[in-house]
């Protein structure tokens, strides 16, 4: 695939299906659009399937459907953070190696930077996130906001167009909450936040999607889909 890096990108999901044997499925046959250099918020009740459409849209799972980024279809159920980028709701599963610079070098290096250049890349976005001074820490020592915007960095640094937030604002302060959302708010690409953090969707956010039971129970405008 020949991407741009950090350009913005189209993802067009079809009929999107992911079901456990012999359970109801958890995505129904979910389709939408999701425009380049939109920002979309993805809400729902908890089981409404957000988290399982993120995994599915990131090539975590083995969804049955269509993911076609900018008019190329990606491979089923093959992740590919170079393209879509994703950041758990977890930190822990993000943060392996021993210091946080590493942890966020390890993506560039993998797209074939050298040792040098991703470990650049990582303290440019570590300083972007205003945590450029836990470079030589060890993550999964940080504190849980600190941890989120870590992880944060590590998926930024392989400037996937296509970046999907789990929860983003779970476990920050008020000052780290509203650094991330003048972030993400800034960022090239497009962007899909699923989260019950209505405010932060109205900040960031132009379009929203509700899941409801693994279909789309509505889609549009942020203020037509969420309450007042």
């Amino acid at each position: 695939m020949t991407h741009e890096h950090g350009h913005d990108a189209e993802l067009i999901t079809t009929d999107l299906t992911f079901a456990y044997p012999d359970r109801p499925p958890i995505l129904d046959r979910l389709s939408f659009r999701l425009e380049s250099g939109e920002r979309l918020g993805l809400v729902g009740p908890n089981g409404a399937g957000k988290t399982t459409l993120l995994l599915a849209l990131a090539g975590l799972l083995p969804a049955s459907g269509t993911r076609v980024l900018d008019g190329e279809a990606l491979p089923e159920s093959e992740p590919d953070g170079a393209h879509v980028g994703i950041v758990f709701q977890s930190a822990d599963d993000m943060l392996f190696m021993p210091t946080v610079l590493e942890d966020v070098a390890f993506g560039p290096q993998n797209l074939g930077q050298s040792p040098a250049e991703a470990a650049e890349t990582a303290r440019r976005q570590l300083e972007r996130l205003g945590i450029g001074d836990l470079a030589e820490q060890n993550g999964l020592r940080l504190s849980g906001g600190q941890q989120r915007l870590a992880a944060l960095a590590t998926v930024l640094a392989m400037e996937p167009p296509v970046l999907l937030l789990d929860e983003p604002t779970a476990n920050l302060d008020q000052d780290g909450r509203a650094r991330l959302l003048g972030i993400l708010r800034e960022l090239p690409g497009s962007l899909i936040m699923a989260t019950h953090d209505l405010d932060s969707i109205r900040r960031v956010c132009t379009r929203a999607l509700r899941l409801e039971g693994g279909r789309i129970a509505a889609e549009g405008p942020v203020d037509e889909v969420l309450p007042p």
